[in-house]
């Protein structure tokens, strides 16, 4: 039986003037996957997640969303459609004057229409649910540290249960200890939650230790998307330097070695 994808793209091109970023590309993700999808710079990982949420309108192609092609929907059927997203952009983007708690409670009084009280008694379990102590729903985002930050926008992100959550460089700026610690907290939320995952990265660690299908970008197109370990064998010299140079070899020796030590 073949699983249709959450969202397909088909065709996308997005260009800025006379450069173009992507031409006739193709992507899936599919239901309860985490895809990585990396790409040396300038090969426009951010514009295709932008375009895919709604922030940039693609100069042609589709993008099917739950069988729907967003590009074409009505307002109020795309702003629905938009709803079942969840997104973590790079730095997190939360509210600076406003409490974690606020942040969380303004998207759910927002969009689910509720109270603020029920608001915050959902957001404080939002925070919860990313391993944020209680104490930490009256805190700024100034007051607290990057890993934490990165927690209290990822339930911002699941505020409104998402069926799909978008990350933007999650784990960029963390520490080594701490980004190890988010890529745990998503594969278990993942797991547990059943949603799906499209990341931008350039994190071989995240890759190694969430993703179950990795897209390449390059030359404006998706040039592989699948397993890591078939990606990894891909002739593309891009790809050989990513994931064969001295830093790819010394992480997927570590997440590999496990799995030689129990045989």
């Amino acid at each position: 039986m073949v699983t249709e994808p959450l969202i397909a793209v088909r065709g996308l091109e997005n260009r800025f003037g006379d450069h173009k970023v992507h031409e006739n590309l193709d992507l899936d993700l599919f239901p309860g996957e985490i895809l990585g999808v990396v790409g040396g710079s300038g090969t426009g990982k951010s514009v295709l997640l932008r375009s895919i949420i709604g922030l940039h309108r693609a100069n042609s192609g589709t993008i099917r969303v739950f069988g729907n092609d967003l590009m074409t929907l009505p307002p109020e059927q795309r702003s629905r459609t938009e709803r079942r997203f969840g997104v973590l952009f790079q730095g997190g983007a939360l509210f600076t004057s406003l409490t974690l708690q606020e942040n969380i409670a303004l998207t759910l009084i927002e969009h689910a229409g509720l109270s603020r009280r029920n608001a915050e008694h959902l957001a404080r379990m939002k925070l919860a649910l990313v391993g944020l102590p209680p104490e930490a729903a009256l805190n700024y985002p100034a007051e607290l540290s990057g890993g934490m930050v990165k927690r209290a926008a990822l339930a911002r992100a699941l505020a409104l249960d998402p069926e799909v959550l978008f990350l933007d460089e999650p784990t960029a700026g963390l520490d080594p200890i701490g980004a190890a610690s988010f890529d745990e907290l998503l594969r278990t939320l993942c797991n547990a939650l059943g949603f799906s995952v499209f990341m931008v990265t350039h994190d071989l660690d995240t890759l190694y230790a969430t993703c179950d299908r990795v897209a390449v970008l390059a030359r404006g197109k998706v040039l592989v998307a699948d397993s890591l370990d078939v990606v990894e064998r891909h002739p593309d010299p891009w790809i050989q330097d990513y994931f064969h140079g001295p830093r790819g070899r010394a992480v997927a020796g570590a997440h590999r070695k496990p799995v030689e030590e129990d045989r």
